[in-house]
């Protein structure tokens, strides 16, 4: 090999792999914090191996979900506050493989960014290791890309990946059918979807990130970054419990749109605007913007983050078990024989 004098490295071109491996090494505590049954092997290989069998499957069906967080990484990297963008991450995923009946097992996560600041990344993945913790799911790998070029000074941005297993036969939605009813579980606020509008919004009303929240307590950056809430564990419960026969995780699209897609051809959904109060933050938003309600209720969850069909004869017994398990319930409406959805009361 010829010894050139002056050569370039990968690091002269932007990328230090010693970074990398350092960071690997950072995160493996909080990583093993979310162990599971079924874990075989986790970061540190060119794959993770997972054993269904010890995981408690005796005939399983896999069920995988990928997501993001969408412009909400805008907030998070604009005031610097980035401890629960990987919790949203984790929750954009795992909340939508309950709603097929499965039980999420394993999350991997893409971060990809110009430079790797070791902190800010190890704060995110922290949180995305949270995010698994909360919801029963091991973080078993990764991916962590510095591509230098591709993200301005700051800049990052994040994917995650959620395999979940049920046993055969066990699937959602299943016999949904006329008269069953609809539990409302409140949202934790914005969640992780609508924040091109929401930015807009706050743009329109001339506050800073760092201005005091107009509909809460802290600073307005801070209040918008509430995480998505995970439903996971409470959804499984009143699954296994009996009379839950479809979820909708609320998220784009909001009620108008994410409901309807767990019901059978020909059956439609009534829902009463009045069952619930509509949080502070969608009330700002909607005055701030000048949104109108048939836009709040397609682009935000406007304060329900999952819904589930139940047997009309399990509904009081479901409510009972997800307010014991920390759910604030609502009876939003049932399913009618009439096809699209039906609102009625008022929303503002």
């Amino acid at each position: 090999m010829s010894d050139k004098k002056n050569g370039l490295t990968y690091a002269d071109a932007g990328v230090d792999i010693d970074a990398g491996n350092a960071l690997v090494d950072r995160i493996k505590p909080a990583a093993a914090a979310t162990n599971r049954s079924g874990v075989m092997a986790g970061l540190g290989g060119f794959g993770a191996l997972f054993d269904l069998k010890a995981a408690g499957f005796s005939d399983p069906i896999l069920v995988g979900a990928t997501d993001g967080v969408g412009t909400k990484l805008r907030i998070a990297i604009d005031t610097g506050h980035l401890d629960t963008i990987g919790i949203d991450l984790v929750a954009m995923c795992v909340n939508d493989l309950v709603c097929q009946g499965a039980e999420p097992l394993f999350f991997l996560d893409y971060f990809a960014t110009g430079k790797l600041e070791m902190e800010d990344a190890a704060t995110i993945i922290e949180g995305i290791a949270e995010g698994c913790k909360r919801s029963g799911c091991a973080l078993i790998g990764g991916e962590t890309a510095e591509m230098p070029g591709m993200y301005g000074a700051g800049d990052f941005d994040l994917a995650g990946f959620s395999v979940g297993a049920m046993e055969r036969g066990a699937g959602l939605p299943a016999e949904v059918s006329e008269g069953d009813v609809l539990l409302g579980l409140a949202s934790d606020g914005v969640h992780s979807n609508g924040y091109s509008l929401v930015r807009r919004v706050v743009e329109h009303s001339g506050l800073s990130w760092d201005a005091a929240s107009p509909f809460g307590e802290g600073t307005l950056g801070q209040a918008l970054l509430t995480p998505t809430r995970l439903y996971v564990k409470q959804s499984l419960a009143a699954i296994r419990s009996g009379g839950v026969r479809a979820l909708a995780h609320i998220t784009g699209g909001g009620l108008t749109e994410n409901i309807p897609r767990v019901l059978p051809d020909g059956l439609g959904i009534s829902i009463d605007l009045d069952a619930w109060d509509l949080p502070p933050v969608f009330k700002w938003l909607a005055s701030e913007g000048g949104i109108a309600e048939p836009e709040m209720l397609k682009t935000f969850n406007s304060g329900i983050g999952m819904v589930l069909v139940v047997a009309k004869d399990e509904a009081e017994r479901l409510t009972s078990l997800l307010t014991e398990a920390g759910e604030t319930v609502a009876q939003l409406g049932h399913v009618t024989k009439e096809a699209g959805v039906a609102y009625r009361g008022n929303l503002l």
